[in-house]
């Protein structure tokens, strides 16, 4: 995407209030354009197969469906919608979880509006968004140069899934050399060579479904 290219952008929250505040928000950027809204995770499916908006900016508290569980399922129909997750909540099981479904971000409701325009600016350049908060719940409580970065810890996943370089690279929308240099990062803090050994540190650290 394009610097000078708009934004479509779509809000699933079952607030009111809060979509009419994001949405008042994001209508102050001359490139953001919201395209579509949602209350619950039926109306969000819906959606997004028929409008295909760039970005999905998901709630977790939804009524009908989990926000995460929502993130997995568009991921699996509309594997080009990015997701942003935007919640109250920075438990570390749920910004685990978020990872593991396919988010690109995860930013708390509380938030500086700058950062939300941030997230949702990195995330559509093929980045990736964590509020501060969030991300000193990626890591494990080591010593600040042994701790993953959110990217590394995308990239720790999916090997540990057994996913190559070349299809990680398409799935993260970075180079198949990026990915290698994540690789090495990942096996130097870690201290970990073998394929086995990356598996069991993503599931003793939450990063895996059972």
């Amino acid at each position: 995407m394009s610097a000078s290219q708009t934004i479509r952008i779509a809000l699933v929250d079952d607030h009111s209030l809060v979509r009419d505040g994001v949405r008042a928000l994001l209508s102050t950027r001359p490139l953001f354009e919201v395209v579509g809204e949602a209350e619950n995770a039926a109306q969000a499916l819906t959606m997004c197969e028929s409008l295909k908006p760039d970005i999905l900016l998901v709630d977790i508290g939804l009524q009908d469906m989990n926000g995460l569980e929502l993130t997995q399922l568009i991921r699996q129909r509309c594997p080009a919608i990015k997701i942003l997750i935007l919640s109250m909540y920075d438990n570390q099981e749920y910004v685990a979880t978020s990872i593991r479904a396919g988010a690109s971000g995860y930013v708390l409701k509380n938030a500086p509006s700058r950062e939300i325009v941030a997230a949702i600016e990195a995330i559509a350049t093929g980045g990736t968004f964590y509020s501060a908060e969030v991300t000193l719940k990626l890591v494990s409580k080591k010593s600040e140069e042994n701790e993953l970065t959110p990217r590394e810890v995308q990239v720790l996943v999916g090997l540990a899934k057994g996913l190559d370089n070349k299809t990680l690279a398409r799935d993260l929308a970075i180079s198949v050399r990026t990915v290698e240099t994540h690789r090495l990062s990942i096996r130097r803090k870690l201290k970990v060579d073998k394929p086995a050994g990356l598996v069991k540190y993503a599931m003793e650290h939450g990063l895996l479904l059972p």
